[in-house]
């Protein structure tokens, strides 16, 4: 795909994502209606509401591309595809469930196994993220549309870092270490990658966890915006591995992430 099929993709599905954002948080004011699936992880009638809106627009819009989903996928059945897309309807699960505001709704576009849409939208905030191409990378927030490009936002010198954990491992903190961290910041959603692209924070190391639909989104954006996506190990990786399972994880502002 060129880079204008990818941004009338991403604009397609704009207004889906806003409209899937306002109705999860209506639907979470109301209270919402939520059971434990067998990975002891946490689902509402809200994830399978965006989960359909999600389906329906990008089956209108790509009738002929595959949808791998959090919420219908069999993980016991081997990705056969090099083209997909991959959606989390509603990411960071447990902060919506209890009224905070990280949680995200994401979908990306996965060509040639990379990343080349990503969509994030995190309704409690607002704030509309996307890219469809390097140098390509946007937030929308109040009616003003910004370009991303990782420009550093805090203190020069300094590293700040994302974590999935209030207490990192060891292997981590040994990261953390390499780099300088000044001081680490506990995120559960893939507002991390969000907030990388701003410039607002500086890396986020992980070891291996959670599934692609978590990640590819972010991936794309951060990517897009100038960024650097990898293992943990520095070697870059495609979607559609077995089982969908993330390698461990490094996402980095820039090359230098003390200017």
């Amino acid at each position: 795909m060129n880079i204008n099929e990818l941004k009338n993709l991403t604009e397609k599905l704009k207004e889906t994502f806003l409209i899937a954002g306002q109705i999860a948080l209506d639907l979470r004011s109301k209270g919402l209606k939520t059971k434990i699936k067998s990975d002891n992880s946490p689902v509402t009638n809200a994830d399978l509401e965006v989960d359909r809106l999600f389906k329906e627009k990008i089956n209108q819009i790509t009738p002929n591309m595959p949808l791998i989903s959090e919420e219908s996928v069999i993980l016991s059945k081997k990705n056969n595809y090099n083209n997909f897309w991959l959606v989390d309807p509603i990411d960071g699960t447990k902060d919506y469930i209890n009224n905070r505001s990280e949680f995200t709704l994401n979908a990306a576009l996965i060509n040639n196994l990379e990343p080349v849409i990503g969509i994030i939208y995190a309704p409690a905030k607002k704030k509309l993220f996307y890219s469809y191409g390097n140098g390509f990378a946007f937030v929308e927030f109040e009616n003003e549309k910004k370009k991303l490009d990782c420009k550093k936002k805090t203190k020069l010198g300094e590293v700040y870092a994302l974590t999935s954990s209030s207490e990192p491992s060891d292997q981590i903190l040994k990261v953390h270490k390499s780099f300088n961290v000044k001081k680490f910041t506990n995120m559960r959603s893939s507002y991390k990658f969000c907030v990388i692209a701003t410039g607002e924070f500086d890396i986020y190391a992980a070891k291996a966890r959670a599934y692609e639909w978590d990640i590819a989104a972010g991936h794309a954006i951060v990517k897009h915006a100038g960024g650097i996506v990898t293992t943990l190990d520095e070697k870059f990786f495609k979607y559609g591995k077995d089982n969908y399972k993330n390698l461990d994880l490094l996402v980095k502002r820039s090359k230098n992430l003390e200017l």
